[in-house]
């Protein structure tokens, strides 16, 4: 059993890797928006998701796979990846994990399970189902975890790759993060979501005698305990479950291009949201997930305001120097366009 002083430092921990996808979202925005064809066409952010990416991911072990979405920046920082690579990747260069060839919608770590990610609406879905199904048939421990948007649930790809991991009880964790959820909704009740007719999402699952859970998205303390539990049962053959993270969008979030409202966070906004744009105010008050652990970790005494913009500066600082890495690295030469598109080697 975790220990107090175990628990503070998982959270300090965890407070870290949110701010750091935070100031990293941040960076991405600003080069999207301050240079011409840096970030060439659409791309999403993860802020204001946080605590759900870094409260399952830290719940994974070394060996666990994990797919992920457009939003998958984050998700890769949370699983441990290093922000310049991520960046370098997001803007085409060849220090990026993909070596520039992936941009912001592929960004794959291999080395950290992340053996793809898809853009396409529930794309991941079934590599994550087939994933879970070659651990089975390995017969290793291994454990699958796939983030989608509740969108994805609109999709024939989902049903199917549920129905088939309920059959074969694979080792699959389904995180649904439905950021389409107001503020009340958040914790429970009804809400609408996006497009789908089910009321609750969670009952789709459970029609496929798929175990369901709903989670507060903002809580990173909840997400993580209740997926430490969860990956624990996966490993011993009783997946796959359903989890729907219940998230309230970030206000810089809707519209057809992130927007920083107000500029980058301040944590000024995090003690007193009354002083921030008056469109942020509700949102930082009851919903943002860094500005929730915050306060918490004070009120707690586990930290000082003063040892939380420390982190914070950490993280500003390994950001502005991932961005630096990224921006000095090169491009791929037009000599190199078709290196990395066939298998080397000899094939069986």
């Amino acid at each position: 059993m975790a220990t107090a002083g175990t628990v503070v430092h998982n959270l300090k921990s965890a407070l870290h890797r949110m701010m750091l996808i935070r100031r990293v979202e941040e960076q991405v925005i600003d080069l999207a928006t301050s240079f011409d064809d840096l970030i060439r066409g659409h791309y999403h952010v993860y802020i204001g998701q946080e605590a759900t990416g870094v409260g399952a991911c830290m719940a994974l072990g070394p060996d666990d796979y994990m797919f992920t979405t457009h939003r998958n920046h984050g998700h890769v920082i949370a699983r441990g990846g290093e922000p310049g690579p991520v960046i370098a990747e997001i803007i085409g260069r060849t220090t990026g994990y993909n070596k520039g060839r992936g941009g912001t919608f592929h960004v794959i770590a291999k080395h950290l399970g992340v053996l793809q990610t898809s853009a396409i609406v529930g794309g991941g879905v079934p590599m994550a189902a087939g994933a879970a199904f070659s651990a089975r048939m390995r017969g290793t421990d291994q454990v699958s975890l796939v983030f989608f948007g509740d969108g994805v649930l609109e999709e024939g790809a989902f049903h199917e790759a549920l129905n088939m991991s309920s059959l074969w009880n694979l080792p699959l964790i389904m995180m649904c993060e439905n950021n389409s959820v107001p503020q009340e909704g958040r914790r429970q009740g009804e809400y609408p979501t996006s497009s789908f007719a089910a009321t609750q999402l969670a009952d789709v699952a459970s029609a496929m005698n798929v175990e369901a859970h709903v989670v507060d998205g903002s809580d990173v303390r909840q997400v993580g305990e209740l997926l430490a539990g969860l990956v624990g049962r996966a490993r011993e053959g009783e997946g796959p479950f359903f989890i729907e993270s219940r998230i309230n969008r970030w206000p810089g979030n809707r519209g057809q291009f992130p927007q920083l409202i107000g500029g980058p966070h301040r944590m000024a906004w995090t003690w007193n949201p009354g002083t921030a744009d008056t469109r942020l105010q509700d949102w930082l008050a009851d919903s943002d997930p860094v500005s929730l652990l915050c306060r918490s970790l004070v009120e707690e005494g586990a930290m000082t305001r003063k040892e939380i913009e420390e982190v914070d500066a950490a993280a500003r600082q390994e950001a502005e120097e991932a961005r630096e890495f990224a921006l000095s690295s090169p491009m791929p030469s037009p000599e190199s366009a078709m290196d990395y598109i066939f298998a080397e080697g000899e094939t069986r």
